[in-house]
């Protein structure tokens, strides 16, 4: 896989730097990332993955646009409340990238159609807003042996990790979390900028993974507390007793 001159002028500001240069970008064209969430992590891990190069997209979101979340998702316009989230992150592409082959999937991941909808990616990035869907995603991403970055903010506290099998998100929250009603920012709020900040540090992580840019960040969770401004990174160890990566037993 080459770089067309046109890819060379665009992604100039990539390429000279020594950490990525023509492999690296070359890595992000390969890839293919499946985005699950088109919401306020999704409207900073969208335009920065398509900016950045990488080649397909898939962009994973049944919701459609309501006035509540403009606050926090400037993909979206007003006039657009009522229409697909990812249709329209799909057009944001399109008008972006012209070399980012994207697609939008506009169905809700659950236990039964995450192994469908994910499989084939080389990084899934999970920006939904319950667990029962981060919990759906990472336990197919084990079965599928995908790498998972999952990144979620609510309130003024935001986390992101990345996770390759073992340790898993599960082994991170455990098992209380699965049930549909568990809280969302649409219950407990969530301040706008702090999704953009959450969503920046995923896809900054995500692009630096693909690209092999620095250390490998599986297993660290990098925590964010919005009131002191303040970052801090935590080791997730394996659950030997991880229904979904580990033995199951207890």
């Amino acid at each position: 896989m080459s770089l067309s001159d046109a890819e060379l002028e665009r992604y100039a500001r990539h390429i000279v730097l020594p950490q990525v240069g023509g492999v690296g970008q070359n890595r992000l064209k390969a890839a293919s990332v499946a985005v699950v969430g088109a919401g306020g992590i999704g409207s900073a891990v969208i335009p920065a993955l398509a900016g950045a190069g990488v080649g397909r997209l898939a962009i994973i979101d049944d919701d459609v646009v309501e006035l509540g979340n403009l606050h926090r998702q400037p993909l979206f316009r007003e006039r657009d409340a009522g229409y697909s989230k990812a249709d329209l992150a799909l057009q944001f592409v399109r008008r972006l990238n012209q070399f980012v082959d994207a697609r939008p999937v506009q169905e809700r991941v659950t236990a039964d159609n995450a192994g469908e909808l994910l499989g084939g990616h080389d990084l899934v990035i999970d920006g939904s807003d319950n667990f029962a869907t981060r919990l759906a995603v990472s336990d197919a991403c084990v079965r599928l042996g995908v790498p998972l970055l999952s990144a979620a903010a609510v309130q003024f506290q935001g986390q992101v990790g990345l996770f390759r099998a073992r340790p898993c998100y599960r082994c991170f929250v455990g098992d209380a979390f699965d049930a549909d009603d568990c809280d969302n920012c649409a219950e407990l709020g969530v301040l706008g900028a702090l999704t953009a900040t959450v969503g920046s540090f995923a896809a900054l992580l995500a692009v630096n993974a693909i690209a092999g840019v620095g250390d490998d960040q599986a297993g660290l969770l990098h925590l964010f507390d919005g009131e002191k401004l303040s970052w801090r990174a935590i080791r997730i160890p394996p659950n030997p007793g991880c229904r979904a990566c580990g033995s199951g037993e207890g």
